[in-house]
């Protein structure tokens, strides 16, 4: 029997989103498309009557604004919103801000595509990046050690995971309806936990922008169903 409800979003279309570029770490704004899709999305939750009591997100503005959007179409801007970056989006390392097919075509279609879909594949590193994070004031907390060169998707899941347990999961546990505002892969890696999916296979869902995801939990923040949310579409 179900007892809490959770919701997974993906964040509205970013520019770097729109330009098919890597974009990981990189703090990148929505796109006019992206804040429809933030809208919408927060039109479908009113609609299936799902309003969060609590919301959690990256430090990611594209995630954040997404969140702001949401909220106000819920006409429930007042309600607690937790963000960390344990949530923001895997590290692409050296790739971040190339575009995808330039990288193919200068690295070789199949390293990138080991890089993109596996789910132990490691981009080039960007030596100077934990670095220059930790001088950001949203990382100022976080140890030097814990900030990523680059990531694999493994890693992402990881750095996921204890978030996960430690902060979401006692609110489900509580029965509260809980919606987690996030990105591509750290979806990815929360949607093959609550699915029971094989890790290898990770990387092959798609997680589109904008799309509400309802998962039914029991007492003990088990899975016990799924639903897709249906988006009305701007006319």
């Amino acid at each position: 029997m179900a007892s809490a409800t959770l919701i997974l979003l993906r964040h509205g279309e970013s520019q770097w989103n729109r330009e098919n570029r890597f974009t990981g770490w990189t703090d990148v704004p929505l796109t006019v498309r992206g804040r429809q899709e933030a809208d919408r999305a927060g039109d479908a939750l009113r609609a299936a009557g799902l309003m969060p009591d609590r919301v959690f997100t990256s430090v990611m503005t594209r995630c954040v604004h997404t969140v702001w959007r949401v909220l106000d179409r819920l006409d429930r801007s007042w309600t607690p919103v937790e963000k960390s970056w344990r949530l923001n989006e895997r590290h692409y390392g050296a790739l971040q801000g190339l575009n995808k097919d330039d990288a193919a075509r200068i690295m070789g279609e199949e390293t990138v595509r080991l890089w993109r879909k596996s789910f132990s594949g490691i981009p080039p590193a960007d030596a100077e990046a934990p670095a220059q994070l930790r001088r950001d004031l949203r990382y100022r907390r976080v140890a030097l050690a814990d900030l990523p060169a680059t990531e694999s998707l493994e890693m992402t899941l990881r750095r996921v995971m204890p978030y996960w347990q430690h902060a979401v999961v006692p609110q489900l546990r509580c029965g509260s309806s809980v919606l987690v505002v996030a990105h591509g892969n750290t979806l990815r890696a929360l949607t093959a936990f609550l699915d029971g999916m094989p890790y290898d296979s990770v990387a092959q869902l798609h997680i589109p922008t904008g799309v509400p995801v309802v998962y039914q939990m029991d007492a003990a923040a088990q899975v016990v169903s799924r639903d897709v949310l249906n988006i009305k579409k701007k006319e």
